[in-house]
């Protein structure tokens, strides 16, 4: 575990860049919910991750689903609850809600039911969900541990990247979900499951720093501030409870919990171990694609997946069902 790390230093400045000035002062409270709160209640955040990449994101769905134009949405309601009806969905930590938006235009839902801390994702939502006409679908800002919810109400209880922000997971699956759970009730994860706070162990990090490798220099400048990422070297534990006291606080111990009080439907890990970490700040410049850039992440991928083939994946879908 490291205190601090030169990627501390190198994110506060672009963070200052991305975001602003105001979104790293609003750090230096003593407050945990209030800098948590903070990392969420922004809309339209500027950033170069992953996610952004459509490249990236078929190679999830190719993954989790094994088709690149098949979402994990689809593959649950076309291949698991296809045949189920009237469920009961609570999504905790919502977010923009996009994915339960998506969710909710099938016929399978009566009630899909959102709760965050962040109270404008929320409303964008509710704007969202007006629009498109969909009237199965509530919206919540509240702290999950203060919302009154009944026992063996809900048919899934959902987290897409939003459990491992929870403290003592296990706790919280045995004591709240499986209660909040019907019979068979299910748990659907889409979740980061590596190690907590983000600390890499110095082999991945090796890993990490083999494949950037891979990227020409013309390809590594760091979004909003021009400079080379020449080198990957982890998180500082300060920089993770600075930034976010609930950030992957519990993370490592998801897999095992869900095992513990859930049989596994489906699980399937989709990687991030290697591209996530290399790709962080510069993915802006693979998001438009060529035959050179889709031949980089090719490679990156292939890199990725001879990695996997003795670790651990740092991201699992999953589908889980109540003991």
């Amino acid at each position: 575990m490291k205190i601090i790390t030169k990627d501390d230093f190198i994110d506060l400045f672009s963070k200052c860049k991305q975001r602003g000035i105001d979104y790293v002062l609003s750090k230096l409270t003593l407050n945990r919910l209030s800098r948590t709160k903070s990392s969420f209640n922004q809309s339209k955040i500027i950033h170069s991750n992953w996610w952004i990449i459509p490249l990236v994101r078929k190679r999830w769905n190719i993954l989790i689903t094994g088709k690149a134009d098949k979402t994990y949405e689809e593959y649950m309601m076309t291949e698991v609850f296809q045949d189920k009806k009237k469920l009961k969905l609570l999504s905790i930590g919502s977010g923009s809600c996009s994915h339960e938006i998506t969710l909710a235009k099938y016929d399978n839902f009566e009630e899909i039911v959102c709760v965050d801390l962040a109270q404008n994702r929320i409303n964008e939502a509710k704007e969202i969900a007006k629009k498109l006409c969909l009237k199965k679908i509530k919206f919540v800002c509240e702290d999950i541990f203060k919302y009154k919810i009944e026992d063996d109400y809900y048919d899934i209880i959902f987290f897409h990247q939003s459990l491992h922000h929870i403290k003592k997971v296990d706790n919280f699956l045995k004591t709240k979900v499986s209660s909040w759970l019907k019979l068979n009730g299910n748990v659907v994860i889409n979740e980061f499951v590596g190690e907590n706070r983000m600390q890499l162990s110095k082999y991945q990090i090796n890993a990490i720093n083999k494949a950037l490798e891979i990227i020409p220099i013309k390809y590594k400048s760091r979004f909003k501030t021009g400079h080379i990422k020449t080198k990957f070297y982890g998180s500082g534990i300060l920089r993770m409870m600075l930034a976010d006291p609930s950030e992957c606080v519990d993370s490592s111990n998801i897999i095992k919990s869900l095992h513990k009080h859930f049989n596994p439907i489906v699980e399937k890990g989709f990687g991030g171990n290697i591209i996530m970490n290399v790709l962080k700040d510069i993915s802006h410049h693979f998001v438009e694609n060529n035959k050179e850039k889709e031949k980089i992440l090719k490679k990156l991928f292939e890199f990725e997946d001879a990695y996997l083939k003795s670790n651990k994946s740092d991201f699992v879908f999953g589908i889980y069902q109540k003991k």
